[in-house]
C-alpha cells in the first residue's frame, strides 16, 4: 500500500480547494506564497495545510513558502489532473445538457464524448456539438471510445440501470447526480453529487439565522 492509499478521504477534498486557488494564484503572477496567506485565502489553517502537504512529502521551504507553481503542478499529478480521460453522460436533461456543455472539464482534462439519453428523438438539440445518441448504443460506444468516466444525470429509477451498464462495459469511475445510493463493486470508483443534501444544509444554517 502506498502513502497516498492511506490519506484520509477528508483531506483527499481539501485537495481541490488547494489547487483552485493555486490556478488563481497563478493567473494573477504570484510566484510564491505562505500557509499563513494560503489559510486566509481558502479557509484552512496555517498548520492544518502544512499538515495536508505533508501527507504527499510536503512542499514548502522554511522561510520562503510554497513555489506557487510548482506546488500546483505537483497537486495536479496527485489528483491524476495530467492525464486526459474520456467521459459519457447518461440523461440529457437541463442538468445533462449543462455539464455537456460546460467547457471548464475540456480544459482540465475530461472530454465529454457523448450524451446519451431514452428521450434523443424527442430532443431537437445537440449538447456542445455532440449528438445526442439512443441508450441502447450506450455500452457499445463506451467500448469502441476507450471511456474512462461515466456521468450519470438521469431520474433515480433509471439510475441503477445505467451504473449496471456502465460497469459492464468497464467503466471504472461513476460520477452520479442521481439522488439515489448506487449499488457498485469494491473496485469501482463513485462519486455521489447531492444536489439536494447541499441545499438542505443551507437551508438549516439559514434557519439558525432566524429566516
Amino acid at each position: 500500500m502506498t502513502k497516498e492509499t492511506q490519506v484520509s478521504i477528508t483531506v483527499i477534498r481539501r485537495l481541490p480547494k488547494y489547487y483552485r486557488y493555486l490556478s488563481e494564484l497563478l493567473q494573477k503572477g504570484i510566484n510564491r506564497i505562505s500557509s499563513q496567506e494560503l489559510s486566509k485565502l481558502t479557509g484552512f489553517t496555517a498548520s492544518q495545510i502544512r499538515q495536508d502537504l505533508n501527507n504527499f512529502g510536503g512542499f514548502g521551504q522554511q522561510g520562503y513558502g510554497y513555489n506557487v507553481e510548482e506546488l500546483h503542478k505537483e497537486l495536479g499529478k496527485i489528483l491524476g489532473l495530467n492525464k486526459e480521460y474520456k467521459a459519457v453522460v447518461a440523461g440529457a436533461g437541463n442538468l445533462g445538457n449543462a455539464i455537456a456543455n460546460y467547457g471548464g472539464f475540456k480544459d482540465a482534462g475530461f472530454d465529454i464524448i457523448g450524451v446519451f439519453s431514452r428521450y434523443y428523438k424527442d430532443l431537437p438539440f445537440d449538447m456542445e456539438g455532440l449528438e445526442v445518441r439512443d441508450m441502447s448504443e450506450l455500452e457499445d460506444f463506451i467500448k469502441d471510445n476507450n471511456v474512462d468516466i461515466g456521468i450519470i444525470t438521469t431520474s433515480k429509477d433509471n439510475a441503477q440501470k445505467v451504473a449496471d451498464i456502465y460497469i459492464k462495459s468497464g467503466i471504472k469511475g461513476i460520477w452520479n447526480f442521481a439522488p439515489v445510493d448506487l449499488v457498485v463493486p469494491e473496485d469501482i470508483v463513485l462519486e455521489n453529487v447531492r444536489l439536494s443534501d447541499s441545499l438542505y444544509t443551507l437551508s438549516y444554517f439559514l434557519k439558525g439565522l432566524g429566516k
